[in-house]
């Protein structure tokens, strides 16, 4: 076996939608590839953190023609929205799928309501606020 032939990891994501957008335009543009440990992510999303992401596999001898072709696309994320933590000063990260895409959910008259009522019933309550972009789950 050569070292040309070498399989080895150019990316981890942490959303198989993007890892699966990026396979293709590898694939489109004469790049074989494929995509690993997808199956285990999906089949329990805790271990997204723990196996490193879904993983974007190509030959080694690629890597330089995979970065030029990932490098005139337009960056996926560019619209990636990041949160900086007021109390911590540092960047939001999900709980979930460790992603910083996330977003503030703004509390609108009627759930600040709620949220007080909440509160009065069960002093323990504390409403979520912030929203992944990427697994879609919401967390403190």
């Amino acid at each position: 076996m050569n070292d040309d032939d070498k399989i080895v990891t150019f990316e981890s994501y942490y959303d198989p939608m993007l890892a699966h957008i990026l396979r293709t335009r590898l694939e489109a543009n004469g790049i074989p590839c494929f995509i690993a440990d997808e199956n285990t992510i999906g089949a329990n999303p805790l271990y997204n953190q723990a196996v490193g992401g879904i993983k974007l596999k190509i030959f080694e001898r690629d890597m330089e023609r995979c970065r030029e072709i990932l490098a005139s696309d337009d960056d996926l994320h560019e619209q990636d929205i990041h949160e900086i933590d007021g109390e911590t000063d540092t960047y939001v990260v999900c709980p979930f799928c460790a992603s910083t895409n996330v977003t503030n959910i703004g509390q609108d008259r009627d759930e600040s309501l709620f949220s007080s009522f909440a509160n009065l019933a069960n002093p323990f309550y504390s409403p979520k606020n912030w929203h992944c972009n990427n697994c879609r789950q919401e967390f403190e």
